[in-house]
């Protein structure tokens, strides 16, 4: 297994790359190489800080960096050798098996989109991010790729995420649902409709790879069995940050409250138990990073703030989607379906 980090994408690269990178290193042995992507010196000197001696880990030189503030489309021209372009075009020609990258999202999209294009069948990748809910976890598809997405786009991301589901999250019926503003047949847009009447359509063939829920709410990606959430992109990203932004109010609304008293602060104390758990459960460092599903290769795209545990487990994810054969498994499935043919 070959990856090839985008070491200097990132809020706080390239250290928590590098730490992440270490970690990754000590705990899976099927990694053959790891290429550490950006510019030299500065990564020698940061291995060199932090003890990274692996014999598998070798320094990609990129000179430049895409900032978090910059347009994505715009950085391929302007930044040919960028860290995250260097680092694709390892798995374009083959070097790696993946390309996992926490920095400019819109960068990482466009930058895998161009170099490895789309597999056969798809028109559009889009990004597979892990919700946790009350029955495991919910993939959120498309959660940023592609904000103009059509009924057919959604169509193949309903088949991508079921695969996905199924060969590297283990769930043998994968749960599919639409995201709509009511549970009925008959609510929705012009997209949500169309969507809708092709997915029931591809159901009906007996072929499909997925059980169809319907359409779905806000609450349903909580407390449903669910196991990919089907919206465009646009809509997708704006769940995924108001899911976040919640989260981190809940978890300061509580540590202000328990405060208060000397007797909150006691009963805090006996449940800091409780609150380790449910914070691990929510915490994206624990899902590492979500995957670009439709492109011709394996890329991971991690949050932009990860720490090195969630760097380490976006390794671990980018391992997995190669070792289950991601890929390979969803142009079956699209062509037993023929699905935008």
């Amino acid at each position: 297994m070959k990856i090839a980090l985008d070491a200097m994408g990132g809020d706080n690269a390239p250290l928590v790359n590098i730490v992440g990178a270490k970690d990754a290193l000590a705990l899976y042995s099927k990694i053959e190489k790891l290429y550490l992507v950006g510019d030299e010196s500065t990564l020698k000197a940061e291995c060199s800080k932090h003890l990274l001696n692996d014999p598998r880990v070798e320094i990609v030189h990129a000179p430049d960096v895409v900032e978090m503030h910059e347009s994505g489309a715009k950085t391929l021209r302007s930044k040919k050798k960028s860290s995250i372009a260097v680092a694709t075009d390892l798995v374009k020609s083959g070097t790696a098996d993946a390309v996992v990258s926490a920095g400019n999202t819109g960068a990482a999209v466009a930058t895998a989109t161009l170099k490895l294009r789309t597999l056969k069948g798809v028109e559009r990748a889009g990004i597979a991010s892990p919700i946790p809910n009350e029955h495991g976890v919910c993939n959120l598809l498309d959660a940023g790729a592609n904000p103009e997405a059509t009924a057919k786009h959604l169509v193949t991301y309903a088949v991508m995420g079921a695969i996905y589901s199924n060969h590297v999250m283990g769930v043998q019926q994968p749960v599919v649902g639409l995201m709509s503003n009511g549970e009925e047949d008959e609510k929705g847009n012009t997209l949500t409709k169309e969507t809708f009447a092709m997915l029931k359509e591809l159901e009906s063939t007996g072929k499909c790879p997925f059980v169809f829920k319907g359409n779905v709410e806000g609450h349903d990606l909580f407390e449903t069995k669910l196991d990919v959430a089907l919206c465009d992109g646009f809509t997708g990203n704006i769940i995924l940050k108001s899911c976040e932004a919640t989260a981190k109010a809940m978890s300061k609304w509580l540590k202000i409250e328990f405060k208060r008293t000397p007797f909150r602060v006691l009963g805090a104390a006996m449940s800091r138990g409780v609150f380790k758990a449910v914070k691990q459960r929510s915490s994206y460092e624990s899902y590492g990073g979500s995957p670009l599903l439709g492109v011709n290769g394996v890329c991971i795209i991690a949050h932009g703030g990860s720490s090195a545990l969630a760097m380490q487990n976006a390794i671990r994810v980018g391992m997995e989607t190669v070792e289950q054969s991601v890929n390979p498994h969803i142009e079956e499935a699209l062509s037993a379906l023929h699905v935008n043919d």
